[in-house]
C-alpha cells in the first residue's frame, strides 16, 4: 500500500461569483415601485495552509480535483446571494507549488504558512445597487466573475538539517536507526528504502533532523534507479553526509570511486533541478566510512580516510551494527549544523538591516468616485495599430458586463470614460475605429487558466458618457448605441431656458388668437367666405321629419 507521496498533480477551481439580479418592486397601486434586485455572492477562494501533522501528499494523489463553493445569484426583494465558502487545503510543511510549466509559485516552508492560491470570483451587483439619481431604474445587472482555475504541481521537499546520501545498501537507514528513534525498514538487499526516512537527533542539548535518501546509482540525476525521485529532498538540507560502504564486493567499486560518483550525480542534479538556494556541492559535507566492524572493511577505511583527508574532507569511521564511532560523529555533526544555522541567522539579520523600505504608489485616475489603475500600450505597427489596456479592475468590469444588453454596454462605456481611458487613448493617437483590447489576464496569469485573453472594441471617441436613458423608456436598451451624433444630458440652466422659451411661445400664440377674436374672425386672414362653398349642393331641412 502506498503511504508516502511527495509529488501530486492537482486541478483546482475557485468558486464563481453569482450574477446580480435585475428586478422591479411591484406593490398595490405601484406597478413600478423601483429596482430591488440583489447582489450576487462572491465565490470561495482556495487557500493553502501548512500542517506539521501531515507528512505526505497522499490525499492529493487520490483526490486530485478540488473545487471551492460558488456564490449564488441575487434575487428580487433586495435579497443578496450567499457567499461561497473558502476551500482550505492543508499541506505538509515544505510543500512547493509549481505551475504546469514548472515555475515555482509558492514555497510553503513555514510551520504556520498560509497562502491564497486561487481567488474566487466577484459577485455581480444587482440593479438596486446600480440605481442612482440619473439612473433610477436600471434594466440590467452585472454578471458574476468566474473563479480562477489552474492545473498545478505539488512537490514535497523535506525540511531536514542533514541528508544521508550514498549507494544502495551503504547502511544509511541503519545509521538513522542507530542515532535516532526512527525505525526505517532495514534489509540485506539493495533499494530496501523506497521512501525518505526522517529521524530526530539530540546532541549536547541541540536537536536536529536527519533524512535518509533512497540509494543513488550512476545516472540517478537522469532518472535511473529510485534516488532521482527523492533528490529534491536534499535541496533544503544544510549538511550533506556521504555514507560509504567499505564492505562492498561489487567489482569496480571502492570508497573513493563511490564518493566521486555520488558527487558527480549531485552536481548534475544541482545543475538541472536545484532551485532552492545555494548549490548542493557548496554546502558543508562529511564522509562516513561504514561497516568497520569487519576487519577487511576497517583496513580499507583507514586507507580511504587518508585520501579524503588529503582532499580536505572530514571523515569518520563508524559501524552502524556495533555503534562504534557514532558518538563522536553525532557530536561533530550537531556542532556543524548549529554553526551553519547561526551563520544563516546572521546573514538574514544583516540583509534585513540593509533592506531599504521602498513604497511604490501606482498612478491612478479618479473621476466622479471611479478609481482605477490602468496601463495602455500601442502595438501592431503603423499599418494595423491596436491598443492594449491592462488593469485588474477594468478586467473585472469587462467580465461583469452583459454584452447582450445595450444598457449594460452603455454603463461600461461610462465607467471607462470616467476613469480616463478614452482621454488616454486620444493622447496616444487613437482615432475612430481603431481596435482597443482590454486584457482579461490577471496578476496570477502565469498559472491561472483564461478562457479569453482579451475583449476587443472599436474605438468611438464621439460616444457619449452618461448612462441614463435619454430617448427611450424601454429598460435594457440604450439609444446611444445606434446614434451617430454626440448626445449629452442638458444642464439645469439649459432646461430652464427651454422651459421659458416654451412659455414665451405659448404666450405669443394666445396673444395672436386674442387679436383674431377681436377682429371678428377665427379663420386664416386670406379666407374667402363668399367663394368658399361654391359647388356645394344645398338641402332644405324638413322640420317635421
Amino acid at each position: 500500500m502506498v503511504d508516502f507521496i511527495d509529488r501530486a498533480v492537482v486541478h483546482l477551481k475557485a468558486g464563481n461569483g453569482g450574477n446580480g439580479c435585475a428586478s422591479i418592486r411591484r406593490e398595490k397601486f405601484k406597478p413600478l415601485a423601483g429596482p430591488n434586485g440583489g447582489n450576487g455572492g462572491n465565490g470561495g477562494s482556495i487557500i493553502l495552509r501548512t500542517n506539521s501533522q501531515i507528512q505526505s501528499l497522499l490525499d492529493f494523489h487520490f483526490n486530485s480535483t478540488r473545487r471551492a463553493d460558488s456564490g449564488t445569484q441575487g434575487l428580487g426583494g433586495d435579497k443578496d446571494g450567499k457567499r461561497g465558502d473558502d476551500l482550505v487545503l492543508e499541506v505538509p510543511v515544505g510543500t512547493v507549488v509549481k505551475s504546469s510549466e514548472g515555475e515555482t509559485i509558492v514555497d510553503m516552508s513555514g510551520e504556520t504558512a498560509e497562502f491564497m492560491l486561487l481567488k474566487g470570483g466577484v459577485g455581480g451587483l444587482g440593479n438596486a445597487a446600480l440605481a442612482s439619481s440619473t439612473r433610477k431604474a436600471p434594466g440590467f445587472a452585472l454578471n458574476g466573475v468566474k473563479g480562477e482555475e489552474a492545473d498545478l504541481i505539488f512537490e514535497l521537499k523535506l525540511l531536514a538539517d542533514v541528508a544521508l546520501v550514498g549507494f544502495p545498501s551503504a547502511g544509511k537507514s541503519s545509521i538513522v536507526a542507530a542515532i535516532s528513534a526512527a525505525r526505517p525498514k532495514i534489509a540485506d538487499y539493495p533499494f530496501t528504502t523506497l521512501t525518505p526516512n526522517l529521524g530526530v537527533v539530540s546532541s549536547h542539548g541541540f536537536t536536529f533532523t536527519v533524512a535518509d535518501v533512497p540509494g543513488l546509482i550512476p545516472g540517478a540525476s537522469e532518472g535511473k534507479g529510485l534516488g532521482h525521485e527523492f533528490l529534491r529532498h536534499i535541496q533544503r538540507t544544510k549538511v550533506i553526509v556521504h555514507v560509504i560502504d567499505c564492505l562492498t564486493y561489487e567489482p569496480g567499486r571502492d570508497p573513493i570511486s563511490d564518493f566521486d560518483t555520488i558527487v558527480e550525480e549531485l552536481a548534475r542534479y544541482d545543475e538541472l533541478h536545484n532551485d532552492s538556494g545555494s548549490p548542493i556541492l557548496e554546502r558543508p559535507k562529511l564522509v562516513l566510512l561504514n561497516k568497520i566492524d569487519d576487519r577487511a572493511a576497517s583496513d580499507l577505511a583507514e586507507l580511504a580516510a587518508a585520501e579524503f583527508r588529503s582532499r580536505g574532507v572530514t571523515t569518520f569511521s563508524v559501524s552502524a551494527a556495533t555503534h562504534a564511532g557514532l558518538d563522536v560523529f553525532v557530536s561533530e555533526l550537531g556542532r556543524l549544523v548549529q554553526e551553519v544555522k547561526a551563520n544563516e541567522y546572521v546573514q538574514t539579520a544583516q540583509a534585513a538591516d540593509e533592506l531599504e523600505e521602498i513604497t511604490i504608489k501606482p498612478l491612478h485616475r479618479k473621476r466622479d468616485g471611479q478609481t482605477a489603475t490602468f496601463k495602455i500600450t500601442k502595438k501592431g505597427g503603423a499599418s494595423s495599430p491596436y491598443f492594449e489596456v491592462e488593469s485588474e479592475k477594468l478586467r473585472n468590469w469587462v467580465l461583469q458586463t452583459d454584452f447582450a444588453n445595450d444598457e449594460a454596454v452603455g454603463y461600461l462605456a461610462d465607467r471607462l470614460a470616467k476613469v480616463g481611458v478614452e482621454e488616454e487613448l486620444t493622447k496616444l493617437g487613437a482615432v475612430e475605429h481603431d481596435e482597443v483590447r482590454i486584457l482579461t489576464t490577471n496578476s496570477r496569469a502565469k498559472y491561472v487558466k483564461t478562457e479569453q485573453e482579451y475583449y476587443a472594441f472599436s474605438f468611438e471617441p464621439a460616444f457619449s458618457a452618461g448612462s441614463e436613458i435619454l430617448y427611450s423608456n424601454i429598460r435594457g436598451e440604450d439609444t446611444r448605441i445606434d446614434m451617430n451624433e454626440r448626445v449629452s444630458r442638458m444642464t439645469r440652466k439649459e432646461k430652464r431656458d427651454q422651459f421659458h422659451q416654451r412659455q414665451d411661445a405659448r404666450a405669443a400664440t394666445r396673444e395672436e388668437f386674442e387679436q383674431d377674436r377681436k377682429k371678428g374672425y377665427w379663420a386664416e386672414p386670406d379666407f374667402d367666405a363668399e367663394h368658399a362653398y361654391q359647388g356645394v349642393e344645398e338641402y332644405e331641412i324638413d322640420e317635421d321629419a
